[in-house]
């Protein structure tokens, strides 16, 4: 049975990645500028919509608390700390294409106290199925004596039971392969979410800027208009292909952001790299009033730069499917 439901936060303040980034990993390899421009992105939504990542993975349907997790395209580390929070008893493998998000994953992770719990695995998931198997859990679990996954007739100890995909799985060149590698890799019974955009995030109002209103809107038709053709699977609905690769869809989520901007949390910091990466896509497709318009918005020392802007908000919708291997 698949369950719908929509949150809306027009309050929340400040937070950390709600089921990953806007501008997901990348699966081939980035030049250095743009992996770390990237990992500053990731860092920040990571820091506004921390809540909303907390809400998903409490939602999670997991029969048992998982003890290996596999966190693909993990980026710089918001859902693999996320599910380290949420499953204490975990160890997560992550996995991602670029050594510069994995370093700095590794340096959350030692800052947070919890870097003997994860395993990083550089890899390009569309040329290399890297081994996703997971420390050695074989033997009693100490929190669970009565399960010893020793005895005979047990599943792979190091198999993962749950697979987590955040804003990465329509970067993949062969999704439906992807799908079908992730069902192999898992344990029998275990969980797979996959956490997908509706689109790139609106932080203006409508009808700002006031000389020319409805510019955000123009830069991401601009902007979807280019990157279609890359991405054909961005926006697409994974509950059939999900199906397909052997899955069984057992709940759906589509998650409301809407968090206005304060002087306690990101939000013009996120607008203001997430409207620079824009403005990079679009040069050659905007008309010279616009981009005009859009450099002042993004001029941080001039009176009309959107840090300066007391009407922001971060305004997009995220869908989570969880699926299961029979």
């Amino acid at each position: 049975m698949t369950h719908h439901s929509h949150h809306t936060h027009p309050h929340d303040q400040g937070g950390h990645d709600a089921t990953s980034a806007h501008t997901p990993t990348s699966t081939s390899t980035p030049t250095h500028d743009h992996d770390h421009d990237h990992a500053e992105i990731l860092d920040l939504d990571a820091d506004v919509l921390a809540e909303h990542l907390a809400s998903v993975t409490a939602w999670l349907p997991v029969t048992a608390a998982p003890r290996h997790i596999v966190d693909l395209g993990c980026g710089t580390g918001a859902g693999t700390l996320a599910l380290l929070t949420r499953f204490p008893e975990a160890r997560v493998t992550a996995v991602d294409s670029s050594a510069t998000h994995l370093r700095r994953l590794r340096e959350k992770a030692g800052a947070g106290g919890v870097a003997g719990r994860v395993r990083t695995v550089l890899a390009d998931l569309d040329t290399h199925w890297p081994d996703l198997s997971g420390p050695d859990l074989s033997g009693p679990d100490p929190s669970h004596p009565e399960l010893d996954r020793t005895a005979p007739g047990s599943p792979d100890p190091n198999r993962p039971d749950l697979v987590w995909a955040s804003a990465s799985l329509h970067h993949m060149a062969d999704p439906r392969r992807t799908l079908r590698q992730v069902h192999d890799s898992l344990a029998p019974g275990g969980l797979f979410a996959v956490v997908e955009l509706a689109g790139f995030p609106r932080f203006l109002p409508a009808d700002a800027p006031e000389d020319r209103p409805g510019l955000e809107e123009r830069c991401h038709l601009a902007s979807e208009r280019r990157h279609d053709s890359r991405l054909p699977h961005r926006g697409a609905d994974w509950g059939p292909m999900l199906t397909a690769a052997g899955f069984e869809v057992e709940a759906e989520r589509t998650i409301a952001v809407d968090i206005e901007a304060s002087p306690s949390n990101a939000v013009g910091r996120y607008a203001l790299s997430s409207l620079r990466r824009v403005r990079a896509a679009v040069d050659d497709h905007l008309s010279p009033e616009d981009l005009a318009a859009l450099d002042r918005l993004l001029d941080t020392d001039g009176p009309h730069g959107i840090l300066h802007r007391p009407d922001l908000a971060v305004r997009t919708r995220r869908t989570v499917w969880a699926a299961r291997r029979a």
